[in-house]
């Protein structure tokens, strides 16, 4: 299902891309634009996740490296029954974390390092199973896709924007002409938010949800959720304000000034993500769970349970498995 979404994702990327073709350079500029496109897509299957750790100075670390951040992915992901992903850390204060990879064979988690220092091991645990549970939901391809072709098209807009500052195509009859570029240049960046958001909204409440049943505790993201929001609004992202087309691959808006639950939101509203974690832990404690369980002990998914088969081993368990 999520690789015919991905397909629909760029089809509505492509054509929004050759409509900004169109516009710079009429006809030609939309041929020239049509064979960019498939370019860009082939090539942002294949490497859109190495794009985008580049974006943001992701390093690539190890447990020698480090032990503690490393070991906690690696118990997390053997929870959820999914590969080692590759781990990564990004040098930046502001805490917040985000997944990639076209399949969860070819899989990243990347934190801050403002999120490695300001959390608790519980808290990291519930960000890491949120991002590991986008992997296992197979999010993190149309994901990835989406921040790649997004920010070429914002790019493509700040061009047109420029072009008809110095007299662009106005006299190109072949071109849509100054009136289809200015709505091109100011509906192109929209339209490919909407598809952002249109693909993130729903996934996050899907990875909270999940992501909870792999560290064993809803609380433990709720909590994190939390802090991660307040950090956000007092500490800048600055490489994220840069290509804000990758926003909503972060576990929370990375954006200041960000976070209402409407249209231009590229996340849920964190009060609602909350809430929803909130009923989910009342819900596992009704049915006799105990929420004590993490990483290194027993978690919900190790036990008998509407998340659970029967078997005792391992939160992949449950019937997301």
């Amino acid at each position: 299902m999520n690789y015919t979404k991905t397909a629909m994702l760029l089809a509505a990327l492509t054509a929004i891309f050759v409509a900004l073709g169109a516009a710079i350079g009429g006809q030609t500029g939309m041929v020239i634009a049509f064979i960019v496109a498939l370019a860009m897509n082939v090539f942002s299957l294949w490497n859109s996740d190495k794009m985008v750790l580049k974006m943001f100075g992701a390093h690539e670390v190890d447990e020698r490296t480090a032990p503690e951040y490393y070991g906690l992915v690696r118990d997390l992901a053997q929870r959820a029954e999914l590969p080692m992903p590759r781990v990564y850390i990004m040098d930046n204060p502001q805490p917040n974390a985000f997944a990639t990879g076209r399949s969860p064979s070819h899989a990243a988690v990347a934190a801050t390092s403002g999120l490695i220092d300001a959390l608790p091991r519980e808290e990291l645990a519930g960000v890491i199973a949120h991002e590991l549970a986008h992997i296992k939901n197979r999010d993190t391809l149309t994901m990835t896709v989406a921040a790649t072709i997004g920010g070429a098209i914002s790019m493509l807009a700040q061009y047109l924007q420029f072009g008809m500052l110095f007299g662009g195509n106005r006299d190109d009859r072949s071109g849509i002409g100054m009136i289809g570029a200015i709505l091109a240049m100011l509906v192109a960046p929209f339209a490919a938010m909407l598809v952002q958001m249109a693909i993130s909204r729903s996934r996050e409440y899907q990875a909270d949800r999940l992501g909870a049943l792999i560290c064993g505790n809803p609380r433990w993201l709720s909590a994190s959720l939390l802090r991660i929001e307040r950090a956000v609004k007092r500490i800048p992202n600055e490489e994220a304000e840069e290509v804000p087309a990758a926003a909503h691959m972060f576990i929370i808006n990375p954006l200041t000034g960000q976070g209402m639950d409407n249209l231009f939101s590229t996340h849920p509203n964190t009060a609602n993500r909350v809430a929803a974690l909130e009923a989910l832990a009342e819900e596992m404690t009704r049915s006799g769970i105990d929420l004590g369980g993490g990483p290194t002990g027993s978690s919900a998914a190790d036990q008998d349970g509407p998340w659970s088969s029967g078997s005792s081993r391992g939160a992949a368990r449950g019937p997301w498995g």
